[in-house]
C-alpha cells in the first residue's frame, strides 16, 4: 500500500485538515503530553485500511505506535477493538479524523464488497470493480475491493484494452475496431468490446474478440447471448447490476460480472476514535 500516490494523499489530507495547524488541540493539550487511543466499531463491518492508520500517524509522528488487534478482511463485530495508537496527545488527536477517514472509506467498500461476493457462493462468477472511483483514491479503493473478496478490472485506461461504444463509432465499427486494435498491440493483450444488442454481439463473435462485455442487457436477453457465445469469448456483464438481481444475473452462466457500486455507492462504515488513557497537562 505504500506508494508515492498514497503517501502524496495522505499528505494533502493532512494539510487539508490541519493545516497550519491545530487550533483546538494547541489551546487545550501540552506537547509534552502522551496517551492512547483505540479505534472501535460501531456497526458489524469488514474491516480494510489499517495501514492508512499507520501510515497518517507515522506521517505525524514517526515515533508513534500503531497496535493492530485485527487484519485487513477480517469480519469484525460491534464493539470490537481494531487498533490502538499510542504517543504524543496532541498527534491523536491531530489525526484522528484523517485516519478515520480512510479507514472508514476503504471499509466501507471492503464491507460493500464481501456482500455483493457472498451473495452469489459458491456459483461464484468472478466479481469485479469499474473505474467508477474517488478521483485521487482509485488505488486504495481497489485495494479495499481486493480486500473485500472480488477482482479488479483495469486499473486504468493504461493496463487494459475495452473497446467502448465510442470507439466503436469512431472506428466504424466493430469488426474495424478489433482488426485495427490487432494490428496495434501485442498478440499476448486481450482484447475486451462491448456490445449493447445481438447484430453487436454477431459481429465481436466473428471478430474474434476475447471477451465480450454484455451492457445493459435484460437477464433473458444475458442467457441468450452466453448460449451464442458458447465459449468462444469470457463474458462479461456490465451496467445496472443491484443486488437484487446478482443471483440471477450469476445464474446466467457469465463469467465476470463488473459492478460499479462496490466503489462508487459504498457507503462509508461506523468507526470511532477513544481516548483510553491520559497523562496529559493543560496549556495555560
Amino acid at each position: 500500500m505504500k506508494s508515492l500516490i498514497t503517501k502524496t494523499l495522505i499528505q494533502l489530507a493532512l494539510e487539508e485538515d490541519i493545516g497550519s495547524g491545530d487550533i483546538t488541540t494547541k489551546a487545550l493539550i501540552s506537547n509534552k503530553a502522551f496517551g492512547k487511543a483505540t479505534i472501535v466499531a460501531k456497526q458489524d463491518l469488514v474491516i480494510a485500511g489499517l495501514e492508512m492508520v499507520d501510515m497518517v500517524y507515522q506521517t505525524l509522528c514517526p515515533t508513534i505506535q500503531f497496535s493492530p488487534n485485527c487484519q485487513d478482511g477480517n469480519n469484525i463485530k460491534t464493539g470490537q477493538n481494531v487498533c490502538e495508537i499510542t504517543g504524543p496527545l496532541s498527534t491523536l488527536l491531530e489525526g484522528e479524523r484523517t485516519a478515520l477517514n480512510f479507514l472508514q472509506r476503504m471499509s466501507g467498500i471492503a464491507t460493500q464488497t464481501r456482500k455483493y461476493v457472498n451473495a452469489i457462493t459458491p456459483k461464484k462468477p468472478m466479481i469485479v470493480d469499474t473505474r467508477k472511483t474517488l478521483p485521487g483514491w482509485r488505488r486504495l479503493e481497489k485495494i479495499a475491493v481486493r480486500i473485500g473478496g472480488a477482482n479488479n478490472h483495469r486499473m486504468g485506461l493504461y493496463d487494459g484494452v475495452l473497446i467502448k461504444d465510442n470507439h466503436i463509432q469512431v472506428s466504424g465499427g466493430i469488426i474495424p475496431a478489433i482488426t485495427r486494435m490487432k494490428n496495434n498491440v501485442s498478440h499476448l493483450t486481450k482484447i475486451e468490446i462491448e456490445v449493447e444488442n445481438f447484430s453487436q454481439l454477431e459481429e465481436a463473435i466473428d471478430a474474434k474478440a476475447d471477451v465480450i462485455m454484455l451492457d445493459n442487457m435484460a437477464i433473458d436477453d444475458i442467457r441468450q447471448a452466453v448460449k451464442k457465445i458458447n465459449g468462444q469469448a469470457l463474458v462479461e456483464v456490465s451496467g445496472g447490476i443491484t443486488f437484487d438481481h446478482l443471483k440471477d444475473i450469476a445464474d446466467t452462466g457469465v463469467d465476470i460480472i463488473s459492478i460499479g457500486a462496490l466503489t462508487h455507492s459504498a457507503q462509508a462504515v461506523d468507526l470511532s476514535m477513544k481516548i483510553v488513557t491520559e497523562n496529559y497537562s493543560h496549556n495555560e
